[in-house]
């Protein structure tokens, strides 16, 4: 391998299929959602149908605010399918970069080409980095898109902020799993590291909303980081997002270390 940026490089060369699937998907759950938007919130028939529902679980999904545009985007797309759609992208993603390079024997392949392994780690957390920075944005530019024909009533500067939210957390996980993928070089351990802090972050700012007595738990959970402040009604929590957004770039330079300290297994 030869060039500037050969892995992150050839990481972007072969997964631009799987790219355009993930837009094409995200594109698709945003214009099924959001255009509802109109008919759902302008008769009542949202606030009937969450009065009708358990307090308890209204807060756990977030649909105390679901009557409103920005309530809405939020709890339907970046708050849930959205969050759930990106951590997937992140886990495969993740697991792969290095974990699965090393099952499958092409980072040892790599690295015997003069490749060393922190440039090889950092560069496949870049190439991760960039593919959900494109799904952040994009998904940005459709809320925006769909704004005014859904009657949303957004403002776009906070749908920047909820989209780097978004993108911070799907970074996070995948930061998560590149770093057990270094640490063990199995797959298997890389997709339950990121996979696990981000079920393990929804369901402590789920467990928070039911008692006043339990909300400490919001300060263990990257998902209320950047969610505990609705990003599009009130706009991003700027220290829960430093917060997010560091801890995943701590995990990629730990991830680095963690490859540089043990033999590849092949």
């Amino acid at each position: 391998m030869s060039g500037i940026l050969p892995v992150f490089r050839r990481s972007l060369r072969e997964s631009w299929r799987s790219l355009l699937g993930w837009t094409v998907g995200l594109a698709a759950v945003l214009s099924l959602y959001l255009p509802l938007f109109p008919s759902l919130g302008g008769d009542g028939q949202l606030e009937a149908m969450i009065s009708s529902l358990p307090k308890e679980l209204v807060d756990t999904l977030g649909y105390d605010q679901i009557a409103t545009g920005a309530g809405y985007a939020q709890s339907t797309f970046y708050g849930l399918m959205g969050f759930l759609l990106l951590t997937i992208a992140a886990v495969l993603w993740g697991s792969a970069a290095l974990a699965g390079a090393e099952e499958s024997g092409r980072a040892e392949l790599d690295l015997a080409h003069g490749i060393g392994r922190a440039q090889y780690a950092l560069e496949s957390a870049l190439a991760v980095l960039v593919r959900l920075v494109w799904l952040g944005a994009f998904s940005g530019l459709v809320v925006w898109a769909l704004n005014d024909p859904a009657e949303l009533g957004l403002e776009g500067w906070r749908i920047v902020g909820a989209s780097a939210a978004l993108t911070g957390l799907a970074f996070l996980t995948a930061s998560a799993a590149l770093l057990a993928g270094a640490a063990t070089g199995r797959r298997l351990w890389a997709t339950g590291a990121g996979a696990g802090i981000a079920v393990v972050g929804y369901i402590l700012q789920a467990v928070a909303k039911q008692s006043d007595d339990l909300e400490w738990l919001n300060a263990l959970s990257p998902y209320a980081w950047v969610y505990r402040q609705s990003p599009l009604g009130e706009g991003v929590d700027p220290a829960g997002l430093a917060l997010t957004w560091g801890l995943a770039l701590a995990l990629v330079a730990a991830s680095t270390f963690a490859l540089r300290s043990r033999d590849l297994r092949g």
